[in-house]
């Protein structure tokens, strides 16, 4: 049985991470040329293809008993998970000193990936499908192809546990003071009650023991995301049919906009998660989950302190919204709040008591010219 810290591995990332995929906007054809270069023991095939037309293919390989369903960008444009799946594939392929224990990962895993899910979304970099369908509320409905797509999957493989991966914006936060929340995790509800079944527990078990792992080095920007049940979810309807289903928010990290800190980390989990469900390592105090600590909305990108508009003393909270320019995923800054915001982080806090506003609408203007 192979011991390892991740902290071989984290060396790994760095040094080896597949460079082909930057950038927050990734399309098929950016995955195209790294699926073709796969060494022959994986296996690529397409799977069917999405509204509108695209290709949709899954990657299948190992030849143990434990089986492994994973998928990205449900939401076309969360690309950080394919970025680090691809990372993960690089490393099954040229793991450096770290070959025994991908021998032993190989020997004892099947593994099924589906890299963009929803291609459509990620060509135009949004959300939701080409149908305005958000794929992760289409589970019971299955009104978009690439749902059936997902569930058929599901059920000709009848995982034993799903890796869901997911990015989140960078308005979710940890802890107080507030922090960025790089990284989240998920053990989806299977009903309003929240109720801890047995496979919730065993969806915990999994992130427990990642969590443990990498809570040395990042744990002030780790969080747990909600539980609560939403009954048109795709991992929270996985879990009830029996699918233990593990849910990877990749976050932001200060001044990382790239997301290359979110990205080694998500590689990371993916790669402890297996490491302990192959090992059979899985803490069996199922409650260590609940020690992380909650995702709060508690961050913005900027700050400006003490500000006057309309006559009075206040804070200005700015987001960055992205949007795509020319083939290129911009931040636009946009004024989400105006209050008193000493209980909210941010990567970025201005002292703005020499700026004066007679409105509104000014300090829109100003931070346009300010922030572009």
């Amino acid at each position: 049985m192979y011991k390892t810290s991740l902290k071989f591995a984290e060396d790994w990332h760095d040094d080896n991470f597949e460079e082909r995929l930057m950038g927050r906007q990734i399309v098929i054809g950016d995955i195209t040329p790294l699926l073709s270069d796969l060494h022959s023991s994986f296996q690529l095939s397409t799977i069917g293809s999405s509204f509108e037309g695209r290709n949709i293919c899954k990657v299948s390989f190992g030849s143990g008993k434990i089986k492994i369903l994973l998928w990205t960008q449900m939401h076309g444009n969360e690309s950080t998970g394919t970025k680090a799946f691809f990372d993960l594939l690089k490393w099954f392929q040229d793991p450096g000193d770290l070959i025994d224990l991908r021998d032993e990962l190989i020997a004892k895993f099947t593994i099924v990936a589906i890299p963009i899910l929803n291609p459509d979304g990620a060509e135009s970099y949004t959300r939701i499908s080409a149908q305005g369908i958000d794929l992760n509320r289409d589970v019971l409905d299955r009104l978009a192809p690439e749902s059936i797509l997902l569930q058929d999957e599901l059920q000709g493989l009848k995982p034993d546990y799903c890796f869901n991966l997911h990015d989140q914006r960078t308005i979710f936060s940890v802890g107080v003071p507030p922090k960025t929340a790089t990284i989240s995790f998920l053990a989806p509800s299977e009903e309003k009650n929240r109720k801890v079944t047995e496979g919730r527990k065993k969806t915990m078990q999994v992130i427990s023991a990642i969590y443990h792992d990498l809570k040395g080095a990042y744990a002030e920007h780790i969080g747990r995301y909600t539980d609560e049940f939403y009954p048109t979810a795709t991992g929270d309807n996985f879990q009830k049919m029996g699918y233990p289903t593990i849910l990877i928010e990749s976050g932001h990290f200060p001044g990382d906009y790239e997301r290359a800190v979110s990205r080694k980390l998500t590689f990371l989990s993916l790669l402890s998660g297996l490491i302990h469900v192959s090992q059979g390592d899985l803490r069996n105090d199922h409650s260590i989950y609940f020690e992380i600590p909650d995702n709060e909305k508690l961050y913005l990108d900027v700050i400006v302190k003490n500000v006057q508009l309309n006559g009075r003393r206040t804070d200005l909270g700015i987001v960055f919204n992205e949007e795509v320019a020319e083939g290129n995923v911009v931040f636009v800054p946009n004024l989400e709040k105006i209050e008193a915001l000493d209980a909210y982080g941010s990567d970025k806090f201005i002292d703005g008591e020499s700026l004066v506003f007679k409105s509104k609408h000014d300090a829109e203007k100003w931070i346009k010219i300010e922030f572009n």
